[in-house]
């Protein structure tokens, strides 16, 4: 590997650091909960602190899930006193992002596919939530993850029901919207219900969103906002995903009869929910922006919202490269992007959407003889890529080369979804670990002359 692209590797990690830093989780309750007067004030607006909810609140019940949740309770208990803490508080998080914290209460479980200790867990927090009073609030800290790590199943429905569905959902391409529909209409703590059952207390809460234009139903699957999806909908995506027929009878049964329908906007629960949104992928991708430019990179952000097909979008980041190439590179050029793409799986391999489109760019950068120095990089914020020790992908221009010299087929192991095998033997692998937070994705293209 030659010391230029060793240079540019390096320059698309730090510049990928940037934006996981941006999402920081601790910082970001940090900078959301202040004590005046030894009671608690929220920010609503972190772009505008004049807006905020203040309540001489008797107790408040502190309570976090998702990918960031240890992180986001180290924060929120380090500013409220501790004689207004109603009881311990509860994180619960998968258990790779599990840390021992001093008098707060760490679950761990598995995700993305629902385990029974994220059942017992669910079922722990509904009790807890249950046993709220007038005049106390609820302070949820939601991260990324949220959905499937406090999987609490309708009546009728096992867990294993739900992790069958679920597993059907991912392996269809399934977008986050449709999966999490699917997963409301078969839980009693998403959709809304969560805020349901927090009533009479009220309920506020500070939320990194893991979701492509922050969808607040969407991320976590909406525990404390209204739920305007229906059990048709949820009917409708596992029909058009051609998983209708393969879903659990069950599964099938709950969601024609159609009862217990989710809390919709207007309904009374909602009286005294708010939330604060504290990070997102735009704003990582800012950061991502700025860390290029400071590297004297000419910046464009390719697109802010990406979905679809890991591979197409691999195809249309080369194209658009291709532009920049032809057209004569001056300088050193950037392309960066965020967002959350998805993979069909149809082979047997390993990987994760971010490995899929690393290997899918190197493939079509050689194709369509991409005539610039590069490298590549899609990763996921969390750390995590798919079911892979791996946050995702860095290739090169010579990534092809160190493949085919190993007499491996590139195009083979794609079609087998098997981009982990490829990328760890080409050394192309992202080794992070889990970082402590979750806004989806990025992907940073780097471009040089030859």
């Amino acid at each position: 590997m030659t010391s230029s692209t060793l240079s540019l590797r390096q320059d698309a990690l730090s510049i990928f650091q940037a934006g996981i830093d941006a999402a920081d989780p601790y910082q970001a309750v940090k900078n959301s909960l202040t004590l005046v007067d030894n009671h608690l004030e929220i920010a609503l607006d972190l772009a505008d602190r004049s807006k905020k909810r203040c309540g001489k609140w008797s107790q408040i019940h502190l309570i976090a899930f998702g990918k960031a949740a240890c992180k986001m309770i180290l924060a929120a208990k380090e500013v409220i006193p501790k004689h207004l803490l109603a009881n311990k508080p509860l994180a619960i998080t998968n258990v790779e992002n599990v840390i021992a914290l001093k008098n707060i209460e760490v679950l761990g479980a598995n995700h993305p596919i629902p385990d029974s200790a994220g059942r017992e867990a669910a079922e722990y927090l509904a009790n807890k939530l249950k046993q709220t009073k007038t005049g106390e609030l609820v302070l949820v800290l939601i991260s990324g993850g949220g959905s499937a790590l406090i999987p609490y199943p309708v009546d009728g429905i096992t867990l294993e029901d739900k992790q069958l569905t679920t597993d059907l959902l991912l392996a269809s391409g399934a977008s986050i919207q449709q999966i999490n529909c699917v997963r409301k209409h078969l839980s009693q703590l998403k959709g809304g219900q969560l805020a349901q059952l927090a009533t009479p207390a009220d309920c506020h809460a500070l939320i990194l969103s893991d979701v492509i234009g922050d969808d607040l139903s969407s991320i976590a699957s909406g525990p404390t906002v209204p739920d305007n999806t229906t059990f048709a909908d949820a009917i409708e995506i596992l029909k058009s995903k051609n998983i209708w027929a393969k879903t659990p009878l069950t599964v099938q049964d709950v969601l024609k009869l159609g009862q217990h329908e989710t809390p919709k906007t207007g309904d009374p629960c909602f009286n005294n929910s708010s939330h604060t949104l504290v990070g997102s992928n735009s704003i990582s991708l800012n950061a991502v922006s700025s860390a290029t430019k400071r590297l004297g990179y000419i910046t464009h952000c390719f697109n802010n919202a990406i979905t679809g097909e890991a591979r197409d979008i691999a195809d249309q980041l080369v194209l658009a490269a291709k532009q920049h190439a032809n057209t004569g590179l001056s300088q050193a050029v950037a392309l960066i992007a965020g967002g959350e793409s998805t993979v069909t799986l149809k082979g047997t391999g390993r990987g994760g959407r971010n490995q899929e489109m690393a290997l899918a760019f190197a493939i079509a950068a050689e194709k369509q003889h991409l005539k610039a120095q590069w490298v590549f990089l899609s990763g996921g914020t969390d750390g995590l890529d798919g079911p892979t020790d791996a946050a995702g992908g860095l290739v090169d221009h010579e990534t092809m080369l160190r493949l085919k010299n190993k007499h491996i087929s590139p195009e083979q192991k794609l079609n087998n979804n098997d981009s982990y095998s490829a990328l760890k033997e080409s050394k192309d692998l992202i080794i992070t670990g889990a970082t402590g937070t979750n806004v989806a994705d990025l992907q940073i293209l780097l471009l040089q002359p030859e």
